[in-house]
C-alpha cells in the first residue's frame, strides 16, 4: 500500500469564516461539499468541518485523512498488521473510503477516488 498523502481535520465554528483564512494559507480555492449533516471545504492539505456538536464530536476522534491508491489494498494490510476496520469501505462522492483503529488506538481515514 503506498501511502499518497495525508489531510488534516480541522473542526471550525463557522466554515464561512474559517475559509477565506486557509485560502489564503494553502493557496488554492475550497471545494465545498457536505456528508452526513456536516459542512466540509477542502482546502490544500486541511479539511475544515463544521455542523452539529454531536457529529463534530465523532469527526474529532478522526486524527487524519490518508490517501491511497487503493481502500481495498488498504483494508488487506490493516487487517494483517492488526488494525481494526470501524466503517468502510464505502462510496463517497470522489472514491471510497474506510476508517481503521491502529492497534495504538488512534483512528484515521483511509481514502481512494475513483478513475
Amino acid at each position: 500500500m503506498e501511502i499518497l498523502g495525508a489531510t488534516l481535520r480541522v473542526c471550525v465554528d463557522d466554515l464561512d469564516t474559517a475559509i477565506p483564512f486557509y485560502e489564503r494559507l494553502a493557496g488554492g480555492r475550497a471545494l465545498r461539499f457536505e456528508r452526513g449533516g456536516v459542512q466540509v471545504a477542502a482546502v490544500g492539505s486541511f479539511l475544515l468541518m463544521s455542523g452539529p456538536e454531536a457529529e463534530l464530536e465523532v469527526l474529532r476522534k478522526v486524527a487524519a485523512t490518508i490517501a491511497v491508491e487503493n481502500v481495498t489494498e488498504a483494508h488487506r494490510l490493516l487487517t494483517e498488521l492488526g488494525a481494526r476496520v470501524i466503517a468502510g469501505p464505502v462510496p463517497t462522492p470522489a472514491g471510497r473510503n474506510l476508517l481503521a483503529m491502529h492497534p495504538d488506538g488512534s483512528i484515521f481515514e483511509y481514502v481512494d477516488q475513483s478513475d
